[in-house]
């Protein structure tokens, strides 16, 4: 790879990663419409590495808290606030770990295609636009009970599906919930920490144990470009979510759908 290829890829993960406007599509598209190689798995995990650094440091309370909450599900405090959410991220992780365990290798192998980007792209954005626009925005993230991560981890499970957007359908999920944008999207981020680091672990895994030369150089330089822009990127939306809401988003999700369509399909 190129050193203009590893940062222009490395940008559009960490903007795209928490942004509800797929990052999985974007890695697919920009190589086709660029006409490069694919970057490889040994990139995909260095740039995801990145975009899990950005979001513990961005949330680094937030984990914190999650952690005490883990020791006092330990200790049998069960009824204790930060135990009950770490125990709704925890249980709200399995359906995608479990969904990426049994289908991820078939989803990369037969679906990372334009063509079923257009409909991921644009179903999920026209689903987002309603979900907010008819969100009733009672809740707050102290609110969220087993049932609604559940709901929420479910929904995290659909975004193996290239084009889907992980925080895009975490998002729409817990806006149907009732939860509020900016609460909707901290519970989001949340529960993207352990997906990705799971995902990142078991790739990681493949890559160390695996015949394939590694540029340690480029993947190093990768992820330190991703986990800048994403940080940048999670706090732009967390700051400016509650007042221009997921409209803007959709309607970009809709636009890219067609520009695939017609330069593509």
């Amino acid at each position: 790879m190129t050193g203009l290829q590893i940062v222009v890829l490395a940008i559009v993960q960490g903007l795209t990663e928490f942004l509800p406007i797929s990052s999985s599509g974007h890695l697919v598209l920009v190589p086709y419409l660029i006409e490069w190689t694919d970057q490889g798995l040994a990139f995909d995990v260095a740039v995801h590495f990145g975009s899990l650094v950005a979001v513990c440091i961005f949330f680094r309370e937030d984990l914190l808290g999650l952690v005490r909450g883990a020791l006092q599900l330990v200790g049998g405090n069960l009824r204790m606030p930060q135990a009950q959410m770490a125990l709704a991220i925890g249980l709200g992780t399995i359906p995608a770990a479990a969904a990426g365990l049994l289908f991820a290798s078939w989803i990369e192998a037969n679906l990372r295609d334009p063509a079923i980007i257009v409909y991921t792209l644009s179903g999920y954005g026209v689903l987002m636009a309603v979900a907010d626009r008819y969100g009733k925005s009672e809740r707050v993230i102290a609110n969220v009970r087993i049932k609604d991560a559940l709901i929420i981890g479910c929904a995290q499970a659909l975004a193996l599906v290239p084009g889907t957007s992980r925080s895009g359908v975490t998002i729409t999920a817990a806006r149907v919930l009732g939860l509020k944008r900016q609460d909707a999207a901290r519970f989001s981020f949340l529960l993207s920490a352990p997906v990705i680091l799971l995902a990142t672990a078991y790739k990681g895994f493949e890559l160390i144990t695996g015949d394939a030369t590694v540029e340690w150089g480029q993947l190093g330089l990768g992820a330190a470009v991703s986990a800048v822009v994403a940080y940048l990127s999670i706090e732009f939306f967390m700051r400016f979510v509650s007042r221009i809401g997921l409209a803007p988003f959709a309607v970009y999700r809709l636009a890219l759908a067609a520009v695939i369509v017609y330069v593509l399909i």
